[in-house]
């Protein structure tokens, strides 16, 4: 090859899908919220995080910065044509209700909300208490 010539790159163009239906999984954590659309079979459409969107230590965790990931998220998965989603949410965090609204704000019809935190049957010991 010889020196001083370009190499040029061709990026494959996102297929876009045609999904009406699907899942809008909330993790919502005390440090972050993550949330991912994905449709029917698992397959992810769009995520979105509060760490990814700017937001910055204390301010990562609330509710705000978890409606600003949700409705990222949503606005990308309207693109591939979807309608409605069945929402599972899972984690402690403040992030939880605001998220949902903000789906449902953006215009997706939420047509199931479910609880999936994982509940231990006895498992870690838990982080200390705090003293503040």
């Amino acid at each position: 090859m010889a020196a001083g010539s370009k190499v040029k790159k061709t990026r494959r163009r996102k297929e876009r899908k045609n999904v009406e239906h699907g899942c809008a999984h909330i993790q919502s954590t005390f440090n972050n919220s993550i949330v991912t659309i994905t449709d029917a079979v698992g397959n992810a459409l769009s995520w979105s995080s509060a760490g990814g969107l700017g937001f910055r230590g204390s301010r990562k965790s609330t509710p705000f910065a978890a409606q600003m990931a949700a409705e990222t998220a949503a606005k990308a998965a309207m693109e591939h044509g979807l309608k409605s989603v069945e929402v599972l949410v899972k984690g402690p965090g403040a992030g939880r209700e605001a998220a949902i609204r903000s789906l449902q704000a953006a215009g997706l019809e939420v047509t199931l909300i479910k609880d999936v935190t994982p509940i231990p049957h006895n498992g870690c010991r838990p982080p200390k208490r705090r003293r503040v």
